[in-house]
């Protein structure tokens, strides 16, 4: 078949290699030049400069200019053209409201070509972007307008995990198509149809505005998981004594009926898809006057992980951050992508700089020329001057006064011995992912350890200094 795939982000590029891979004739289209020229160039580190996933750029490289193409302009090859994906930024309003002006404007641009092609074959118009409920009859009625002829609309919502976005593609767990047409149902099927009747892979026809509906509830139900982890579990082992974290979950987990997804613990969850999710369903609900206290729950709790360990480190470790250097690792919002959409780490600088901090020392392994990006300001904001940026974690560790660990990458690990070379107690380690297990061999050596979902730990040197009344024990701010 033949498919356009307009917008080339974490969603459209993947989606697009991925189709290009079962021997569719797929045009990538974006309206950013440099992005299309960095994707037509087949050279991984270009392409991974706007897009980081594990096996994308061979995946590109094996049908790039056979059967996948890249522009930024497909006037002229609208004809002929059997699906359109639309895979559109759908950022949120201070709201909560999606802001769909990106997608309009893409919307209107296939509309107005459509309306002038010379063939009039059925062609689907399909939104995989995360839209709200009811935006496939919106795009119907922008296709009427313009006086496009023999087409249809679906709704198809990708449910990629970042960092696994290509085997996901390739591998899903279900296929959720709505539609309204027997028609379009026959072209969708075309499109995947290594995944219809499928032994495995879930294959699910509906109407448009359940598989929107579908895509928020999934979302959000996962993020639910995550806070009540966070919000209740993380809090029972961080007040009372002996509970351990992981014996925890593994307990209450071994039920069949309990999920263990989403039952680890952080410092929040991030991405481009959770906060923005819920914000827009509770907005959705709000307007039809229906009540949202369970969804704002959720949502505020998921906020307030993402900088409570630094409160923490104030009132429970009595540590002032005033003039301080923090070594901060993790800048994506989790590990194997370069993805800072909603990231933990974006909450937590803003709270280091708030309370003082001298300099923040960022590390992150894929992550750096996006948070470059992130905190540049054309207009100098000499807050976020106060940021430098490293090559290693051993580096960013040198020189520091504290650790704050904010993304699950592998390699963070294995700190402990570079943190005994780097640094010296007393030294304040606040994990925000339980990301060093043998955090007790510090704690013996002097250092102070902070973790979510466990209480306090003062390194055991300076415990017995303060015992013994050689140092003076820190007084808790008040809120």
């Amino acid at each position: 078949m033949k498919i356009i795939v307009v917008g080339t982000g974490f969603v459209g590029l993947p989606h697009a290699a991925v189709l290009a891979e079962t021997g569719h004739e797929v045009y990538a289209y974006d309206i950013d030049e440099a992005r299309i020229a960095a994707y037509k160039s087949g050279d991984p580190k270009q392409i991974e400069r706007y897009v980081n996933e594990p096996g994308l750029a061979a995946s590109i490289a094996e049908t790039l200019n056979r059967y996948l193409f890249f522009t930024s302009d497909i006037t002229d090859i609208v004809e002929g053209t059997d699906v359109f994906f639309f895979c559109i930024n759908t950022p949120p309003k201070r709201d909560g409201s999606t802001d769909l002006s990106y997608y309009l404007n893409a919307a209107h641009h296939v509309a107005e070509l459509l309306a002038q092609r010379e063939e009039k074959n059925r062609v689907v118009l399909v939104n995989k972007s995360t839209v709200p409920i009811g935006t496939a009859r919106m795009l119907e009625q922008i296709m009427l307008e313009h006086g496009v002829e023999n087409f249809g609309v679906a709704s198809n919502p990708e449910f990629l995990a970042q960092g696994n976005a290509v085997e996901g593609s390739r591998k899903p767990d279900r296929v959720v198509v709505g539609a309204d047409t027997e028609e379009d149902f026959r072209i969708m099927r075309r499109v995947y149809s290594q995944f219809v009747n499928h032994v495995r892979i879930r294959y699910l026809e509906t109407t448009p505005e359940t598989a929107e509906a579908i895509k928020y509830l999934g979302n959000t139900l996962l993020l639910t998981y995550i806070s009540f982890w966070n919000g209740v579990g993380a809090r029972l082992a961080e007040t009372f004594p002996n509970i351990r974290m992981e014996d925890l979950k593994i307990g209450v987990t071994s039920d069949a009926r309990i999920s263990t997804w989403g039952s680890y613990v952080s410092n929040g969850a991030g991405g481009s898809c959770f906060g923005k999710d819920i914000q827009s369903l509770i907005y959705q609900l709000n307007q039809a006057g229906r009540s949202t206290d369970l969804l704002q729950a959720v949502y505020n709790i998921n906020e307030y992980q993402k900088t409570y360990l630094i409160d923490r480190a104030v009132y429970e470790a009595g540590f002032s951050f005033n003039q301080k250097t923090v070594a901060l690792l993790g800048l994506a919002f989790k590990k194997r992508t370069n993805d800072m959409r909603d990231s933990s780490a974006l909450k937590a600088v803003e709270a280091l700089l708030a309370r003082g901090v001298r300099e923040i020392r960022a590390y992150d392994p894929l992550a750096m020329e996006e948070a470059k990006r992130t905190w540049f300001n054309p207009e100098k904001n000499h807050l976020f001057e106060r940021i430098t940026y490293h090559e290693t974690a051993q580096e960013a560790i040198a020189g520091s006064d504290a650790l704050y660990i904010s993304t699950d990458w592998e390699e963070f690990r294995g700190l402990s011995r570079t943190i005994e070379k780097r640094v010296k107690p007393p030294y304040l380690i606040i994990d925000g992912r339980r990301m060093i297990p043998d955090y007790d061999s510090l704690v013996a050596k002097g250092y102070d350890y902070l973790a979510v979902g466990g209480l306090f730990l003062r390194g055991e040197q300076m415990e017995a200094e303060m015992n013994n009344g050689m140092v003076a024990e820190p007084v808790p701010q008040k809120q």
